[in-house]
């Protein structure tokens, strides 16, 4: 036997079955006790540095043992399912916990930096559950001298036929710069500190936003006219300004601002660094706000791209394979959507960010560059230090460039009293642009409706289209089966041999079904697939929202995808109340009021077809609409939820459209039944038809498309 105090032979071997069954006794009782303790913490207001640490881990270990439970093979199924849901019921309290408290919420980011009193408590949670940890077990620090190696970098070919098409258009660095003056006064003074400070300490009435010139232009070329605020920055532009932290509330037309200040400033090649939701958007807007300057979209590898294109859309999720590339070509503008995505600036995606802006000002130095946020604040003040970095205004140590040489302007140093409001005026000078709806309520309609084109990538993306294949198919048959048993003869068609009476009839005929079947493949059932799919997208746009611009409605039709949208909504720490059609009206009520007032619920996920009617939620100014009603009427009346009598700010209404599927038809079909123009406009309605005519219409576009792109020689005119 062996002695007491030694490890019997084989103990070794056998301690990953004992550190599994402690695991499975312990660590997760730890784990919630903990979570207690935080939650009790966050409402009593006492939150330590202790309790953020403690955040910090419990969010580290659940990730960690949720990958354990369901990697191990020794537990039942209905183990592991009995502990995933124990693991995410904790997931749940820290989530709503954590969103009481913007510092806490970051910490649950994938991406958040594990500090070093994070790494020593979970060592300390870990052994006290008889758990020893390994050294490979433990979070390592991310390196601060050293960048991390790139996973993969490409050169798309389209790219290196530009290089080489334009072989004297490579930047010459030959010409000497002029060296930097330094200050004297206020040299030895620590800045940057202050200058944060001095935002910290603002009253309520310092200025948010940098005195802008009146607008010299607002009916562009093609005919599309801009509001008076987009105007007066696009001026700022023209008249040499070229940084712009531009923090306008959603919906009032960043995007384009973007863009025609870009033109203004003449700053193409354009690199636009965006969310992966809002990518296609970009593209579409560059479209039609700057029709002759050609943009492309980074998708994966980059093999589809135009290397000739103006603007270069590309989301931050690929950016890390395509940073070289990107640094080399010769942008003399960029454009960072989202900008607090960089808010962590030891993360690989913002070590990019601002790697790619170095270049562009070290290649261009009055090169336009503009960050793009709703929130430029998520946590504290010290967010704002990446943001300004991008800029130019700032670098690791201190102030430098125009805000350098406006402090030193000022005549004072951050000893004087009046040093902070004339520190944080240099700062907004330098271009912090922040204008409201309420503020610019004059400008924009009262109601308005934005579509959100997404595309939808990956398995579900292959799936839908696959399922609109072989609904094409099954109406082509139908067609050509009808075709074949004709025996009466008809005059030829005038349209290359399809038969459109025959095409609406088959319509109707596959329309008729699908009302009758609720299982099988019709347009029904893809519009569902397609809603699922859009459901993290659009869930996670209205996250964005909620950040940014306060409360939002968020309607879809169907329940799985309502599901989906809330699952999204806790794994971000959103907090949400659920509004559908098979509640009581006691639930639905306390729901509805936890909505409106709570401040720390932020989004009302809504029934389409049960809460579009009967509720007021005008305390939303904006709304996201994952799934398309089949008629304008209904959509409307759930904007009307937001829009009515007591809303005191416009509404906008976001409509996730899935790009190039029957998605984008069924949109362009209800804005044609509605009128787009009073849709767009001023919110007006239009004529309400019925739901079956935007649904038929969508057969017959989709049948007559197949027909039209058949291989061989046209139809034969029917007979």
């Amino acid at each position: 036997m062996a002695r007491p105090g030694r490890r019997p032979t084989g103990a070794r071997r056998t301690a990953p079955r004992q550190q599994r069954r402690v695991r499975d006794r312990d660590l997760v009782s730890l784990l919630a006790r903990t979570v207690r303790e935080v939650e009790a913490a966050v409402r009593r207001r006492r939150v330590t540095p202790s309790v953020r640490t403690d955040v910090q881990v419990v969010a580290l270990l659940l990730r960690e043992e949720r990958a354990r439970v369901q990697a191990d093979g020794a537990l039942s199924p209905t183990r592991r399912a009995e502990q995933l849901k124990r693991l995410d019921g904790i997931a749940t309290i820290l989530a709503t916990t954590a969103v009481r408290d913007a510092a806490l919420l970051a910490l649950l980011d994938d991406d958040a930096v594990v500090s070093d009193a994070a790494r020593s408590r979970r060592r300390e949670l870990l052994r006290a559950v008889g758990i020893e940890p390994a050294p490979d077990d433990l979070p390592a620090p991310e390196p601060v001298d050293t960048p991390a190696p790139p996973e993969r970098r490409v050169v798309p070919r389209s790219v290196v036929s530009r290089q080489l098409a334009n072989p004297f258009l490579a930047p010459d660095f030959s010409a000497p710069r002029p060296a930097a003056v330094r200050p004297r006064r206020l040299a030895g003074w620590e800045l940057l500190g202050p200058l944060l400070t001095s935002f910290e300490r603002a009253g309520a009435g310092a200025p948010a936003s940098m005195d802008l010139p009146e607008p010299t232009l607002r009916t562009l070329p093609g005919g599309a006219e801009l509001m008076p605020h987009q105007a007066r920055l696009v001026a700022a532009a023209a008249a040499g300004h070229r940084t712009f932290l531009l923090a306008d509330e959603p919906g009032l037309g960043k995007t384009a601002q973007s863009l025609l200040a870009a033109e203004a400033a003449d700053a193409y090649p354009l690199l636009v660094v965006v969310p992966n939701v809002v990518k296609t958007n970009w593209a579409r807007e560059a479209g039609r706000w700057t029709p002759h300057r050609p943009a492309t979209v980074v998708q994966g590898d980059g093999d589809t791209i135009d290397g000739f294109a103006d603007v270069v859309v590309v989301n931050y999720d690929v950016l890390d394979r395509h940073a070289g590339w990107l640094g080399d070509f010769g942008f003399r503008g960029m454009v960072v959507d989202e900008a607090h995505f960089i808010k962590n600036r030891t993360s690989q995606r913002s070590q990019h960010v601002l790697g790619l802006s170095a270049r562009i000002r070290e290649r261009t130095p009055r090169a336009l560059l503009m960050a793009l946020t709703g929130t430029p604040l998520i946590n504290d003040i010290d967010d704002f230090r990446a943001i300004w970095q991008f800029l130019g205004w700032i670098d690791e140590t201190g102030p430098v460039g125009e805000l350098l040489d406006a402090l030193e302007d000022t005549g004072l140093t951050p000893a004087d009293p009046g040093f902070y409001a004339a520190a944080r005026q240099c700062v907004v000078d330098r271009g912090i642009v922040r204008r409201r709806k309420v503020d610019v309520a004059a400008d924009i309609p009262a109601r308005l409706v934005a579509d959100l084109p997404v595309e939808l990538d990956g398995e579900a993306g292959r799936s839908i289209r696959a399922a609109e294949r072989d609904l094409a198919r099954r109406l082509v048959a139908r067609y050509e089966a009808a075709l074949a048993a004709r025996t009466a003869d008809t005059a030829d068609s005038p349209d290359g041999g399809i038969d459109l009476e025959l095409v609406r009839r088959v319509a109707r005929w596959e329309l008729k079904e699908a009302n009758a079947s609720t299982t099988g493949e019709n347009v029904f059932g893809v519009m569902r697939r397609i809603g699922r799919a859009k459901a993290g997208l659009a869930a996670d746009y209205a996250a964005q929202l909620a950040r940014s611009a306060g409360k939002v409605v968020f309607f879809a039709k169907h329940v799985d995808v309502m599901d989906a949208a809330e699952e999204t909504f806790t794994r971000l720490g959103i907090r949400f109340s659920s509004i559908r059609g098979d509640q009581t009206p006691t639930v639905r009520q306390r729901n509805v009021d936890a909505f409106v007032t709570d401040p720390d619920v932020a989004v009302a996920v809504c029934s389409l077809t049960s809460a579009g009617v009967g509720l007021n939620l005008q305390v939303a100014s904006n709304v996201v609409l994952a799934e398309l009603s089949w008629t304008d009427a209904e959509q409307t009346q759930a904007i009307d939820r937001s829009h009515r009598i007591g809303q005191t700010e416009p509404v906008t209404a976001w409509r996730i459209i899935a790009a190039q599927t029957i998605d984008s038809r069924v949109a362009e079909l209800v804005d044609s039944k509605a009128g787009l123009a009073a849709r767009a406009l001023d919110g007006a309605d239009g004529d309400a038809s019925p739901a079956g005519d935007v649904q038929l219409e969508a057969l017959v576009g989709l049948l007559t498309d197949a027909l039209a792109a058949r291989p061989g020689p046209a139809l034969p005119a029917a007979r």
